[in-house]
């Protein structure tokens, strides 16, 4: 479960786990990521009853960030959780000290095939950029995230998902967020992680 990066862009297999392609978690979320949303619509999340929804209520869906570039919002000009968890900086930060938790994870760090875990880094950095409502560039150079569909050729359990949410907390925990903004992003991660797992559901 080269949980959310790699091809599998977040986790394992160079890309295998839960956001830009990784996924794990412990736990059933209350939501679940539509992982079959419109190319250029983004992931979205869907409660029990079917309705799609944000993360945290209101975390920014991937395309949302190239309507307000381009112009196409008359709204006043809102802050992005982007900008408000800190930008480019941020986001480079987190995803650099999960992968410095990956590199030295005896389950995940055999799920990426690349020897230099470089671009499976910043394939996940560009997924969360997006997501929260940074640059568009992940979906401009990949096209639709599909997590489900990039992450399938990895065997991705609760295991694996659970190391990937300790790497993670750990990265996040190094950044220091407000605990508002924590929460926000970790429900979207622990969410993204468990949608990912596809074995050992005996």
């Amino acid at each position: 479960m080269a949980v959310v990066a790699g091809e599998a862009d977040g986790v394992v297999g160079g890309d295998v786990l839960i956001v830009e392609d990784h996924a794990p978690l412990g736990c059933r979320p209350a939501a679940t990521v539509d992982v079959a949303a419109d190319a250029g619509q983004g992931a979205t999340l869907v409660g029990g009853d079917g309705q799609g929804g944000q993360a945290s209520g209101h975390a920014p869906t991937l395309g949302r960030g190239s309507d307000r570039q381009n112009g196409l919002v008359d709204t006043p000009e809102q802050v992005t959780p982007y900008e408000r968890f800190g930008g480019h900086d941020f986001f480079a930060a987190l995803v650099r000290d999960f992968y410095v938790g990956v590199a030295a994870d005896p389950v995940l760090r055999p799920m990426y095939p690349e020897q230099d875990l470089g671009p499976a880094e910043e394939r996940l950095r560009l997924f969360l950029e997006q997501y929260w409502g940074g640059p568009t560039t992940y979906s401009d150079e990949r096209g639709h995230p599909r997590l489900r569909m990039r992450h399938a050729p990895y065997a991705i359990d609760y295991t694996a998902m659970q190391h990937w949410l300790d790497c993670m907390r750990s990265a996040l925990d190094a950044r220091q967020l407000p605990p508002e903004d924590d929460a926000e992003m970790w429900t979207y991660l622990s969410q993204a992680a468990f949608a990912m797992v596809n074995t050992g559901f005996e």
